[in-house]
């Protein structure tokens, strides 16, 4: 089933997350709906990449949109008409950056996945029959019974103060009478005034309140619990979570519980209320109403200010629609931040207005910049913009323009960080009032990281790692003045979650063992180890070991996920580990591993037998996104072929490690069709080709020319003289024998002397009878032919400065 079709069967709150998702101009919902199975079909990711072909799909979504125009006018949908032609006219701002048009497409393609998997693990969830008290620890098992017990005691105390009003009233009632009538007897009287201080003594010990003290000593408790310890905790796993880890950051439990305190609190200061309209009507000397009321109430509303003040949150931290990740944001790039209201009352729903803005006091030291938060800075408090009914105000289109700085932005400091090591924080204010009680609240980000350029993304994004992993205090502005170094545990689990979060498979332990070696060498234990700020974003610039390491979670993310989850690439494995782990596997078996040296570079070794019976572990130059940007590396690995001396081309993988059969390891990956009627071979035949040279073999890089086209190959660089022709006359004879055995071919060399001329014989004899070789000087001049006949067209270059 198409994804769209997929999408609009979900259920209503994941159809809500679609809405979310298509509140946005970038793509409109209609162009999403209309033209859902052309979208689906094509190539955003290489068009991302390709001006050309981003170029060619960008006129084909214009064609298909006037087509969509045109039948909705044979319709007589007049709305949808002037619908196609807007969304038309808002799409040529990409005529001149078709790329960021299919950049922008493809991104809301991945959102769209995203929904859908989030969808099914429900689905799977309650499959399971997963209980959710089953989840709960302990802790939270206990605070529900401190809830249980609170809500208990205030229906107790609400019975208590309707007796009280009674007794009141009756009081008064009989006190008013009494004065009304004129008793003579003065027994009688004595009587009435007897009864009248029986009703005043019980009434006395209904107002000794102290049962509301009791209330408020639980709800001083409970709130310490869902302040200082759940919300905290909270915050905790939203930090992790914004750098990768799958920690439940879902506020729904705290919602109940803090709406419920505040419930429970609003009550009794309701309560207390009621009790001064009593006082009001009936008092005597030493009422304990009158005494303990201005205490309570003052308690009371201390416990309500704190509550409601921690009750303010950011949800979703600032995040932009393409960028990196959460709280890596971009001067003038519109992004996205939501605040929500823990304490739910339905009554204050589009009442209270937020308000966002930067930096209320910001760190005075040298060239730390200011910014201004534009677009739509004032919104409601509402239920609507929540999948799950909650109070959010969900700001979608805010923008950031640094402040022009007249005296050069110099402090009083003499601190100075980086751009990206600058943090800022955005707050939202907003004022709660309800029942005459009112209180102003204040909520405020993460410290997001503001960069002017993309080429900074990828050092902003460390920065917000290493802050997000080690910081416990959420405003740590100056965090960056005086950088913690992070312990290797605390480290390899933030690298783990790199991998985690993008492809739904972290780092085991064995490749986290790689990466500890690789920074700290070889140790028995590596917990002690601690990894400074510098080693791991500053040391060995620009190939820092975070552009080392981002420079991999890139490639597998974009090119390699699938193989990745499926645990088939070992990946970080050291090159002396490697060979002692092939040398003792049979011949043919292989390994997935990433280069140490190439950033973003993917290699694999295998074992072959020498003559003498050894083991012999050889490895391919790495694969960049240069090289798998045009063939899928599952379809490298199928098609490999290697030529060494006068052995027939042959793939020499064949087992991936341990001993799983390469065709039922990677089969599932495989295209359809195989051998010459693979779309893959034409450009393995083109494109990439192996040469051997004595034990050590590498990858050529592509080349830009196209057999298929008649086109000549490129001169190899590197390679002159002797060694030039050898290594061309090689790769001449892989691709007659491995390529195209059965074809016609003509080949055109060009020599700068005559000392090629035994090999170029030698290569005669090896070509099949169907092949002719036409050398380009006269000297070795062949019948001329014309290359209409041949469809194979090779053209080689030996002369001394290729």
């Amino acid at each position: 089933m198409a994804q769209w079709d997929r999408l609009r069967q979900l259920p209503i709150a994941y159809r809500q997350q679609l809405h979310e998702l298509y509140d946005r101009d970038a793509l409109p919902m209609d162009v999403r709906h209309y033209l859902a199975p052309w979208i689906e079909k094509q190539e955003w990711q290489r068009a991302a990449r390709d001006h050309a072909f981003a170029m060619v799909l960008f006129q084909v979504l214009l064609e298909n949109l006037d087509i969509q125009h045109s039948r909705f006018v044979q319709e007589e949908s007049f709305l949808l008409q002037h619908n196609i032609r807007r969304y038309k006219q808002n799409f040529q701002r990409y005529v001149d950056d078709p790329c960021a048009l299919a950049t922008t497409i493809l991104w809301f393609l991945e959102k769209e996945k995203e929904i859908l998997e989030s969808a099914e693990l429900a689905e799977k969830v309650q499959l399971l029959q997963v209980e959710p008290e089953a989840m709960e620890t302990s802790s939270q098992q206990d605070l529900e019974r401190k809830l249980a017990g609170l809500r208990n005691e205030v229906q107790c105390m609400e019975h208590t103060i309707i007796c009280l009003e009674e007794q009141q009233d009756e009081f008064d009632f009989k006190f008013q009478t009494q004065k009304l009538e004129a008793v003579v007897d003065e027994a009688r009287k004595k009587e009435q005034i007897k009864a009248l201080q029986l009703l005043v003594n019980k009434l006395n010990n209904c107002r000794k309140v102290w049962s509301l003290n009791d209330i408020l000593d639980r709800i001083q408790d409970i709130i310490d619990v869902l302040v200082k310890k759940e919300l905290v905790e909270w915050q905790r796993r939203q930090q992790k979570a914004c750098i990768g880890a799958l920690d439940n950051v879902c506020l729904d439990q705290l919602e109940k519980w803090f709406s419920c305190v505040a419930v429970c609190l609003f009550q009794v200061w309701e309560f207390l209320t009621k009790l001064e309209e009593l006082v009001g009507k009936v008092s005597y000397e030493n009422d304990p109403v009158k005494a303990q009321n201005p205490t309570l109430q003052k308690r009371v509303d201390t416990l309500l200010r704190d509550l409601l003040k921690s009750s303010f949150v950011v949800e979703t931290q600032p995040s932009m629609p393409q960028g990196k990740g959460s709280l890596v944001l971009r001067t003038n790039v519109q992004f996205s931040v939501k605040a929500r209201l823990l304490v739910k009352f339905p009554e204050l729903n589009h009442s209270m207005k937020v308000d966002v803005s930067m930096d209320n006091k910001p760190p005075v030291f040298c060239r730390y910049r200011r910014f201004n938060v534009l677009g739509t800075k004032i919104k409601a408090l509402n239920m609507a913009e929540s999948t799950n009914g909650g109070m959010v105000a969900d700001f979608r289109h805010l923008t950031l323009k640094e402040q022009k700085s007249g005296g050069g932005g110099k402090g009083v400091s003499d601190i100075s960080l980086s751009v990206t090591e600058e943090l800022h924080i955005i707050y939202f204010n907003t004022v709660f009032e309800l029942k005459g009680f009112s209180v102003e609240l204040q909520a405020s980000t993460l410290p997001v990281v503001i960069i002017s350029n993309s080429s900074q993304q990828q050092s902003a994004w460390a920065s917000v790692l290493w802050f997000n992993m080690l910081s416990q205090d959420p405003k740590d502005v100056m965090f960056f003045a005086n950088t913690p170094a992070a312990t290797w545990p605390q480290f390899g689990e933030m690298l783990s979650w790199q991998f985690l979060s993008a492809t739904k498979r972290g780092l085991d332990d064995t490749q986290l063992e790689m990466i500890a070696n690789k920074l700290f060498g070889k140790k028995p234990n590596y917990d002690s180890c601690t990894v400074p700020w510098s080693k791991f974003t500053k040391e060995n610039t620009p190939d820092t070991f975070w552009v080392w390491f981002d420079g991999i979670l890139m490639m597998v993310k974009t090119y390699l996920e699938d193989l990745w989850r499926d645990g088939l690439i070992m990946g970080f494995v050291t090159k002396g580990k490697e060979k002692s782990l092939l040398k003792k596997k049979k011949r043919g078996t292989f390994l997935l591993r990433f280069s140490e040296s190439v950033i973003g570079g993917i290699t694999f070794s295998w074992v072959e037998i020498t003559v003498t019976g050894e083991p012999d572990v050889k490895t391919v130059q790495p694969f960049t996104k240069v090289d798998l940007s045009q063939i899928p590396f599952h379809e490298i690995i199928r098609n490999y072929q290697i030529l060494e001396a006068e052995n027939v081309p042959e793939n020499p993988l064949l087992y991936l490690y341990p001993d799983t059969p390469k065709d039922k390891a990677f089969g599932k990956y495989y295209t359809e069709k195989s051998g010459e009627d693979s779309p893959y071979i034409k450009y393995i035949k083109t494109k990439l080709v192996f040469v051997s040279k004595e034990n050590t073999l590498e990858a050529r890089s592509p080349m830009p020319s196209d057999m298929a086209q008649g086109e000549g190959l490129e001169p190899m660089n590197g390679l002159c003289g002797e060694a030039a022709g050898e290594s061309c006359l090689s790769l001449l004879a892989f691709a007659l024998f491995a390529l195209i055995p059965t074809s016609p071919v003509l080949i055109t060399c060009n020599c700068s002397s005559a000392m090629h001329a035994g090999s170029l014989q030698a290569l005669k004899v090896k070509v099949i009878e169907n092949c002719r070789v036409q050398q380009g000087l006269p000297a070795f001049l062949m019948a001329p032919l014309s290359e209409a006949n041949f469809p194979f067209v090779f053209s080689i270059d030996t002369s001394e400065n290729p």
